[in-house]
């Protein structure tokens, strides 16, 4: 039965990755309360665990007395030379080996209960600190389950559990039962089981790691990254700086023909990432972030943490950039509320209303038109009680007509923005015409890491 018991725990430490010596003070803890149990909270005892030779040996000390008053701790004379077959005088103390199988069978069920307690508290705690130690380091699993109702990914790593929640999903992405997945571990959390571990892509850390990873002169502490700002699955903007005179930052992040760059790009499912070269003074730095739009004017309020754009028309929409996207990020990655202002404010994006002639209807495209309105801003600028007295409509009709208008114009002035985008983006010299800044690879290579990505990887490296 000894044999059969140390053999069990064995196999625990090998399957579960348990201490043996932990393991071997717990045997000792619970076989110490199985004495307390059949001897009393008063007995003296020893309990010998030898994993090597699969034994468990428990002595029992008692003094031997002429006469018992406590049978825990105290033998006869007479006994104790029995058992012992030695002669053994009052005062001495007699030691016997009390066999497992006389302490019953419910108490050795009750030992294993306790002790497989105890084992997988130590699991938990084990995993606990595993995963603790491992916030913000990036682990590689296998996606084994996807939850559709929560949308929750669960991922095995080294044989636990991890859950890769919808939040920290890069929305773009679709994964697959048996995918390998790349992600960091953002949370641990203790719960009424196994602890909870968190996991995530959409972190900016998963992406500063991505860069530790691709590029060794960040791992190697040579160029470091001051700062990012991410919209994930989209955009980011990292800034970085070289603590060697003789290393250009954004070069050695970008690589030859983008190669370092589109190694994270390809993991991130072709996000964009704009590199480019941090300072400490706002207005390089706000103007460096706004890439690749060119600057008229820069008005900085370090106070308030304000800047105010002045762009030509014809900037306006690589300043903002799709859906505010690129003033959003410049914003989070400089920390200040930029503003971007039109030269010539007064020309606003119009339309003219027979592109909505259709939703109108003829009789009322017709009488807008006779009435002067030959705009969509034309009508969106008339008081509503004006365009209810001229046309006779009830005004709940007059606000759908603006609200439709309204719409329309805004969605084209997007779709106008998206193609404007688009053109520069894949001429890097730009970015080395920027106010105040060297024609050099500081800015030409920061464009260079836009234009790259924005390619989404179309040419292969050869060979870096």
């Amino acid at each position: 039965m000894n044999h059969e018991i140390v053999e069990s725990f064995a196999q625990m430490v090998r399957e579960k990755g348990i201490d043996k010596d932990i393991l071997v003070g717990i045997v000792e803890d619970i076989f110490g309360m199985m004495v307390k149990k059949k001897y009393g909270l008063e007995a003296k005892y020893d309990v010998v665990v030898n994993m090597d030779k699969g034994d468990i040996e428990i002595y029992l000390e008692k003094a031997v007395v002429e006469t018992v008053q406590d049978a825990s701790t105290q033998i006869e004379l007479k006994e104790a030379r029995k058992k012992s077959g030695e002669d053994i005088e009052v005062g001495e103390e007699f030691v016997e080996i009390v066999p497992l199988e006389s302490f019953g069978r419910r108490l050795v069920i009750s030992a294993k209960q306790n002790l497989n307690q105890r084992i997988k508290e130590i699991e938990r705690e084990a995993i606990y600190n595993e995963y603790t130690g491992s916030i913000g380091e990036i682990v590689v699993g296998e996606i084994y389950q996807i939850r559709k109702g929560k949308g929750e990914i669960l991922v095995l790593h080294n044989k636990n559990e991890l859950i890769l929640p919808r939040s920290e999903q890069i929305y773009k992405e679709r994964y697959k039962k048996g995918d390998t997945i790349r992600a960091i571990v953002k949370e641990v959390r203790k719960g009424a089981g196994n602890p909870v571990v968190i996991i995530s892509r959409t972190d900016p850390q998963f992406l500063m790691r991505l860069f530790e990873v691709e590029i060794p002169e960040i791992y190697d502490g040579i160029i470091e990254i001051k700062r990012i700002a991410r919209e994930p699955g989209d955009r980011a903007k990292v800034a970085v700086v070289s603590h060697d005179d003789r290393i250009d930052a954004v070069g050695a992040c970008v690589g030859m023909k983008g190669v370092r760059i589109h190694a994270i790009v390809r993991e991130l499912n072709n996000e964009n990432i704009d590199v480019i070269n941090f300072t400490e003074d706002p207005n390089v730095f706000i103007t460096r972030a706004l890439a690749p739009a060119k600057l008229k004017e820069l008005q900085v309020d370090n106070e308030n943490k304000k800047a105010t754009v002045l762009v030509a028309n014809d900037q306006v929409s690589l300043a903002i950039g799709k859906n505010g996207q690129n003033v959003r990020l410049a914003s989070k990655l400089t920390g200040f509320e930029i503003q971007v202002l039109k030269e010539g404010g007064e020309d606003e994006y119009d339309m003219d209303l027979s592109e909505f002639r259709e939703e109108l209807g003829e009789l009322l495209f017709h009488k807008f038109f006779d009435e002067g309105y030959e705009t969509v801003r034309d009508v969106l600028q008339a008081k509503p009680e004006l365009l209810v007295e001229t046309f006779g409509l009830e005004r709940e009709k007059i606000d759908e007509i603006v609200a439709m208008l309204k719409k329309g114009l805004e969605e084209a002035e997007i779709e106008d923005e998206d193609e404007s985008v688009t053109v520069p983006s894949a001429q890097p010299t730009k970015a080395a015409e920027q106010p105040s800044e060297p024609v050099s690879s500081e800015n030409g290579a920061g464009e260079s890491a836009q234009a790259e990505t924005e390619e989404k990887t179309k040419e292969k490296p050869s060979g870096e």
